[in-house]
């Protein structure tokens, strides 16, 4: 098949007028096309009065050599690659341990389910809860300020990325298209099909809960076994190599090959692994605030005329300003038609994070505001101290519970006050979505004094890309602090720890990925090197 990339076409054009664009493009008869699929579909919304859709098409001729020789030396015309996901191995072992894979996030969810697809039957273990029992225990802290720290949104199955905007992009390269394996089990699970071609797909919560659940189903199937409320205790290392794990229960597991997908938040998971002896080192990350506008300003701002076009839906935005004092600001995670909730994993402490269902129709646009920093920022960091940015985070944290009064209920203020700094005492037409609630004050002491400054000199800054990004009534909610993990367990070419064999950090909470997307991708990338790993031993 053909590669068509950059086919441009208005945003209302109808199925004739996209065909009528293959035909001028490839210079060919309506006869002479037999079939075309699209591989992606953008928009162009840089002219608010001219919206387009960018589509890349994979397109079936009669005569393909001919079209392509022809168009050579005007128009080249590559070929669609192959994005067959083809598995390295497969080969139901005996005479050898089951890997184990510790978390059910995005990675491990994927590792798992690679690995039970070529045969190894893999034992997956997740400290928290079954993804629909999890939900009952999140929704208990945001109606009721109730915390269960081991089922929460960052514990349980599905991962953080089961309580957010499920979003399936990624700035990460994917040479081997396994991104498309991703996108192809979750349309299996239950996601639409859509997701396979829009530039920016997304699922949405309560999707995800169900598609988890039809994943579980499927690994289980396949002889794999999935244990819940199985936390890790500590880690069997003898002569640099992984021979099995204790588990909080007191239950001991032989393993050769442990996969730890153990998310960005398994904070004394990272100080166990540190204690034994696994290399982990400090790594940036960025802290801030989540900011709420009503989203038919961003949708406007974006859309001008167009804003509700079925086709678009709610708007998006991506900013970043780089501030007087060396720091970087940035929107993150932005949940359009969304709410910001509460992320905490530990009692006492005050974590947002966005989230939006699939239709992303509340009132609310929300996203972080957060500031880049380094490790050299912690107060008590040093290279024998790689764990200082959990530190780091846990003060920020326990600082946003105090200003927010108790009971889980996060610090807030109007962007105006925040800008001018003086308090708030009272929030105004932007209504905050957060639960359990958010208590107006002044979020000046809510982080370090160079965030604050970086801060309210982007907000004004990004008001000239977004016009009302900087309105009054606009709210902070504080503090956004696991935008993603302080540390990296670091890893080898293999995939495996640079100093325990058999050990395989992968995903969000070892360093290398960032998001449902790049996460289940690098838990694919992970269970192909544990596969060959195994087969391989004599």
């Amino acid at each position: 098949m053909l590669r068509l990339n950059e086919v441009k076409l208005p945003l209302d054009h109808d199925e004739a007028e996209l065909k009528a664009a293959i035909l001028g493009r490839l210079a060919i008869k309506a006869a002479e096309l037999i079939s075309y699929t699209i591989y992606r579909r953008g928009v162009d919304a840089r002219k608010r009065s001219a919206i387009s859709l960018i589509y890349t098409l994979d397109v079936e001729v009669i005569d393909e050599a001919a079209v392509r020789s022809r168009l050579a030396s005007s128009h080249p015309v590559g070929l669609t690659p192959d994005m067959d996901y083809h598995f390295v191995t497969q080969l139901k072992p005996s005479g050898t341990s089951r890997p184990v894979v510790i978390g059910m996030g995005p990675c491990g969810l994927f590792a798992g389910l690679i690995l039970a697809q070529m045969g190894f039957c893999p034992i997956i273990l997740e400290r928290g809860k079954a993804v629909r029992e999890r939900t009952k225990d999140t929704w208990g802290l945001w109606r009721k300020s109730t915390l269960d720290p081991e089922s929460n949104v960052q514990f349980g199955e599905g991962g953080a990325g089961t309580f957010s905007d499920g979003k399936l992009y990624s700035q990460i390269k994917d040479p081997k298209h396994y991104g498309r394996k991703v996108l192809k089990e979750f349309i299996k699970a239950g996601a639409p099909e859509e997701i396979l071609y829009v530039s920016k797909p997304h699922i949405g919560t309560f999707r995800l809960v169900s598609m988890v659940e039809k994943m579980r189903a499927d690994i289980e199937a396949l002889g794999g076994e999935i244990r819940f409320q199985q936390k890790l205790d500590a880690l069997h290392i003898e002569g640099g190599q992984v021979t099995g794990l204790t588990l909080a229960s007191g239950e001991v597991l032989e393993a050769a090959h442990v996969v730890l997908a153990i998310g960005h938040s398994a904070r004394d998971t990272f100080e166990m692994l540190h204690a034994a002896g696994v290399y982990i080192e400090a790594k940036p990350f960025s802290i801030g605030f989540r900011i709420e506008h009503p989203q038919g300003l961003i949708d406007r701002c974006r859309y001008g005329n167009f804003a509700g076009h079925p086709l678009l839906g709610a708007a998006d935005y991506k900013l970043v300003h780089h501030a007087k004092n060396g720091r970087s600001v940035y929107s993150f995670c932005m949940c359009p038609g969304g709410t910001v909730v509460a992320a905490t994993s530990e009692p006492g402490r005050v974590v947002t994070n966005g989230m939006s269902q699939y239709s992303r129709a509340e009132r609310n646009a929300n996203a972080g505001i957060v500031v880049g920093i380094e490790p050299t920022d912690y107060p008590d960091y040093s290279p024998d101290k790689p764990l200082a940015g959990i530190d780091f985070q846990r003060h920020w944290e326990s600082r946003a519970f105090e200003l927010g009064g108790g009971d889980y209920f996060a610090p807030g203020q109007r962007v105006g006050d925040f800008i001018a700094g003086r308090p708030s005492s009272a929030l105004g037409s932007v209504i905050p979505s957060y639960k359990p609630g958010v208590h107006p004050t002044d979020l000046s002491s809510a982080l370090p004094d160079y965030a604050i400054a970086a801060m309210r000199e982007a907000l004004p800054a990004m008001d000239k890309q977004i016009k009302g990004f900087a309105m009054d009534d606009a709210v902070l909610t504080g503090v956004e602090t696991r935008t993603s993990s302080p540390i990296r367990i670091k890893r080898g070419n293999d995939y495996q720890s640079v100093n325990v064999k058999g050990l395989y950090p992968a995903g969000e909470g070892a360093g290398y990925a960032g998001g449902i997307y790049s996460a289940a991708i690098d838990g694919i990338e992970v269970a192909e090197a544990v596969a060959l790993s195994i087969v391989k031993k004599p």
